[in-house]
């Protein structure tokens, strides 16, 4: 387990479990102490938390484990050649009549189209993940589990020019929101996973992460002006 959102995870998929009565699980020692109504082989665990996490017994030897933490860079690597991805993309797009605002609409949407898409392919850790920073995904565990298809429609809508103004606008609403999540997170200095790119990949919860909503919210608030100064 690397952040709080694993415990969650963890926690709930073994008291979702009918002879488990309570489970306490520890980020730090990497343990779960279970009250149990029965004996119940290990497999029966294994699969509840799903194949990211390695179930052994008390008194197993536990997988070892490097000390030596990667770089926030080296763990940023895959957000960061999504963006520059996107950025080629945007560029072929437009190149040829280059406009500014098109290249900007084209982007966001990409941007929405791409991040809902790696959300959607883990739809089973996603929402626990973005609860641990989001306020509406903490409040409303419906919000998580729909929030993929949010931003995979709002990427569409974008691309082919529907109701843009509105879309930015909830652009601006929903990513401010997490932002605010976002900056709670840094300011307590929470060891947290970013749920931008869905779970598999184990991101951190960084700067880079504000940096990328901040973006949005900038690109979305200066199109609304453009658009209402046209």
């Amino acid at each position: 387990m690397t952040c709080q959102g694993c415990v969650k995870h963890v926690k709930e998929s073994l008291e979702g479990l009918p002879h488990v009565s309570s489970a306490t699980v520890s980020l730090e020692g990497g343990t779960a102490d279970l009250e149990l109504q029965s004996e119940t082989p290990l497999a029966v665990y294994q699969e509840a938390v799903g194949d990211s996490y390695k179930v052994v017994g008390a008194g197993a030897e536990m997988p070892s484990v490097s000390e030596s933490k990667p770089s926030k860079l080296r763990q940023l690597r895959p957000l960061l050649l999504v963006f520059l991805g996107l950025i080629t993309l945007t560029v072929l797009l437009n190149f040829q009549d280059w406009n500014f605002m098109e290249a900007m609409l084209d982007f966001m949407g990409l941007f929405f189209l791409v991040f809902g898409i790696f959300k959607v392919f883990d739809l089973k850790g996603f929402p626990a993940s973005f609860a641990m920073y989001d306020p509406l995904a903490a409040r409303f565990k419906e919000y998580g589990q729909i929030y993929p298809f949010i931003e995979l429609s709002m990427g569409a809508m974008l691309m082919f020019r529907i109701a843009v103004n509105p879309i930015l606008f909830l652009t601006v609403v929903l990513l401010s929101i997490t932002t605010i999540g976002i900056i709670n997170s840094l300011t307590n200095k929470r060891q947290i996973r970013c749920a931008c790119l869905g779970t598999w990949l184990n991101l951190p919860m960084t700067e880079a992460t504000l940096i990328e909503n901040a973006l949005m919210i900038i690109m979305a608030v200066v199109l609304l002006i453009q658009f209402a100064v046209l």
